[in-house]
């Protein structure tokens, strides 16, 4: 039988619907008591004298005593209570009979073992079917995990709305699930359209890099310290490079008996000016010592020829994968005197087929056979560095590109620097880059552009001693 017909009062089946016959599930009361015991906050309740009618295992748990030893007393007076306490807690308690919707209140509750305890506590009025109050609940926990939990809260909807960082939470599948707004400016959306779409579609790099870290981070955990992926994202003006600071957090389930992973949280900072400013610093430091070494090195060669190859090697580390030296062709011409389209004598060149020293060539004087319009040939005419690159095109196309140019067929981008000396145009350095490097910037420029000077030096000289050593 139901619990409201054990109480005397008329159920929903109706008067004249028949008793159920045979075994039953629980009652209300049983119930009652299974969703009182499962609660994860202490729970007391009052009837309308103030007698205690409910009292939960959480309840017994913070405060030690037990339902049996709760259950009937009147308020907590002289025994949850103190003394000095009674009349002002059970006062407020009690308020909330007469007061609409929940009163919350703090005060100190004594333990069973003499102990005292500040809770926070959440009172309402049981109204009866007459709209009487009938009794109240009071549902209270400890002030400092109440406080806790508050923070954590706090914390979780600043994350979501006012960090300065972006945070993304990815499900299992990894696919985000929820976004805040500083990520979604970061990814180029809004942050209703990234929620369930793959990464890939999100990033063009960097996206096998992130959903390994995922991956890690769902299996065995979060990393001992951030971790820095360079991305690219996509934006209306094409692909965009940038440097994220990355830290990852596995989520699990408070509510499950085992951990159960439901997803990482991914938080990161983008740092991409830092890294670019770290990155350009650390490669001027090494072009300058590059320049340095070159220089003691080229001082010890007793050919200038040989010494103008000694600056070409020292340049190429980390620079270039391959680089050829050219010089006009006959004694070159001052700054403002006529001359016919230039012809170029190839001087010296790095081997194409692995690595090694610079070779001298060109002792038979025979001009390259360059095409009009090339880098080397406008280089010289203009007396500036040109940048040449193939650009996006299919592997085949790339190499015709370069044969066409007299360069090894890997080439991909080129970067020629005018050799200048005594206000003349001496010749011409290319340096050759291949798919795996990054096209030349104006910072690689300015870098070419001060080894050609001491590679030029030493042509000159070359040409002065050779005079010499002719008459």
């Amino acid at each position: 039988m139901s619990a409201s017909r054990r109480s005397g009062t008329t159920d929903e089946l109706g008067p004249e619907e028949p008793e159920r016959a045979g075994p039953v599930g629980p009652d209300g009361s049983d119930l009652l008591a299974a969703l009182l015991d499962g609660m994860d906050a202490a729970l007391c309740a009052f009837d309308a004298d103030g007698v205690v009618t409910h009292w939960n295992r959480e309840a017994e748990r913070i405060l030690g005593w037990t339902a049996e030893e709760a259950v009937g007393r009147r308020g907590f007076t002289g025994w949850a209570v103190r003394e000095a306490d009674a009349e002002e807690v059970e006062g407020r308690l009690m308020s909330a009979t007469r007061a609409p919707g929940r009163q919350v209140h703090e005060f100190a509750l004594v333990t069973k073992d003499g102990g005292r305890v500040l809770v926070r506590t959440q009172s309402a009025a049981v109204r009866g079917p007459d709209g009487e109050p009938a009794g109240l609940y009071c549902a209270f926990s400890e002030v400092h995990a109440q406080i806790d939990l508050e923070r954590s809260i706090a914390l979780s909807e600043a994350l979501f709305e006012d960090a300065s960082w972006g945070v993304v939470l990815v499900d299992a599948d990894l696919r985000p699930a929820v976004v805040n707004a500083h990520a979604a400016r970061a990814l180029g959306t809004g942050r209703t359209a990234v929620l369930g779409r793959p990464l890939g579609e999100l990033l063009t790099r960097g996206v096998e890099e992130l959903e390994n870290a995922l991956t890690h981070v769902l299996a065995e955990g979060a990393p001992p310290a951030p971790a820095e992926m360079w991305v690219g994202v996509r934006t209306p003006e094409g692909e965009r490079r940038r440097c994220w600071r990355s830290g990852f957090l596995r989520l699990a389930s408070p509510l499950a008996e085992e951990p159960v992973p439901l997803g990482v949280g991914w938080l990161f900072q983008d740092v991409t000016e830092a890294k670019q400013s770290e990155q350009e610093a650390a490669s001027l430091r090494f072009r300058a010592n590059q320049l340095h070494r070159a220089s003691r090195a080229a001082a010890e060669c007793e050919d200038p020829a040989e010494a103008a190859t000694v600056h070409l090697d020292f340049a190429l580390a980390g620079f270039a994968d391959h680089a050829v030296i050219d010089r006009v062709a006959g004694v070159p011409a001052a700054d403002g005197d006529s001359v016919a389209p230039p012809r170029l004598v190839r001087v010296a060149a790095t081997p194409s087929g692995g690595p090694g020293p610079s070779a001298l060539s060109g002792h038979a004087g025979l001009p390259v056979r360059y095409a009009e319009g090339h880098p080397a040939l406008q280089c010289v005419t203009r007396a500036g560095s040109v940048r040449a690159s193939a650009g996006s095109v299919a592997p085949d196309r790339s190499r015709e590109w370069a044969r066409a140019r007299q360069w090894p067929e890997d080439t991909v981008h080129a970067l020629c620097a005018v050799l200048r000396s005594r206000g003349r145009t001496l010749g011409v350095v290319t340096f050759l880059r291949g798919s795996a490097r990054a096209s030349f910037e104006r910072s690689d420029a300015t870098y070419a552009e001060d080894v050609a000077v001491r590679i030029a030096t030493a042509l000159d000289l070359a040409g002065v001693v050779g005079q010499g050593e002719d008459a």
